[in-house]
């Protein structure tokens, strides 16, 4: 019996016609990672110059300005249907925003250099810190989320969380000099909201108690108020739940409850140290 021989073309061919088949319906004019990587990198760099060249340049700024406004309505032609104003207003409204994002990034950047001992300078806290890097990627993606803008702020905070395994998502609310200290594995969810100075260490998750649909539109994930700090690994959910003013979580809690402010909350364990050439 001769044996059959698979043919390449018609085999792709035929993949070909069951994947378009599969995805009927399934738009791919949209925005794309690429864009929004570049996108988050022009406003870096216009923001902060040290981390591009070492001399102010107005023709280079004016056109870097030109390029962001060109970049960003190319990202939203096709979401444009999507949109409550124009697409050169928005664009527009964005660019006006940079001046308060810079000084809002300022104000972040002097609270890490203040509190972290092993920082020594904000120039040092610019252009290495992941933390940093990511409140920088929050606040741009947020300003573009408020201002209406489907998909291209999810793109940045996905591509930040992708390069610093930090996931705050643009919805969430941070107020002045938010601190992020390491950093890896912090997850901050889209309705919480976080007030002023505070700071937050690796591994912290403020999240949701339940996963549902149905819960999209409320208020599902925590508050902390002013001047809190919360240590690695605390994990804090419900959209009930507030930690009050001037509270510090300790490392490795669960809360799901509100605390009072100026609490102390810490887990204890106990922790025993044995001789192992000790058979008693």
């Amino acid at each position: 019996m001769q044996k059959n021989i698979r043919n390449q073309e018609s085999v792709i061919a035929g993949v070909l016609e069951r994947l378009y088949e599969a995805q009927d319906g399934m738009s791919i004019d949209k925005p794309s990672k690429k864009q929004a990587k570049e996108f988050l990198y022009l406003c870096f760099n216009l923001l902060f110059p040290i981390n591009a060249r070492k001399t102010k340049s107005h023709t280079g700024d004016e056109a870097a300005l030109y390029q962001l406004s060109h970049l960003l309505t190319t990202m939203l032609l096709p979401v444009r249907k999507e949109l409550k104003n124009s697409i050169e207003d928005i664009s527009l409204d964005f660019i006006e925003q940079l001046p308060d994002i810079y000084n809002m990034l300022m104000k972040d950047a002097k609270a890490i250099c203040d509190f972290d001992p092993a920082s020594s300078s904000l120039e040092e806290v610019i252009i290495t810190y992941p933390g940093f890097f990511a409140i920088t990627s929050y606040r741009i993606a947020h300003a573009l989320k408020l201002l209406g803008i489907p998909l291209v702020p999810r793109l940045i905070s996905e591509y930040a969380h992708s390069i610093t395994g930090i996931d705050i998502n643009p919805g969430a609310q941070i107020g002045e000099c938010f601190f992020i200290d390491h950093g890896t594995g912090i997850v901050i969810g889209e309705t919480v909201i976080i007030k002023n100075n505070v700071k937050i260490y690796q591994g912290v998750t403020l999240g949701a108690l339940q996963v549902k649909k149905e819960l999209a539109s409320t208020k599902r994930h925590p508050t902390v108020e002013d001047n809190v700090i919360i240590y690695a690994n605390a994990t804090i959910l419900g959209g009930e739940t507030v930690i009050g003013q001037g509270s510090i979580i300790g490392g490795n809690v669960w809360i799901t409850s509100s605390v009072p402010e100026n609490s102390l909350v810490y887990h204890t364990n106990e922790i025993k140290i044995k001789n192992i050439n000790n058979k008693k």
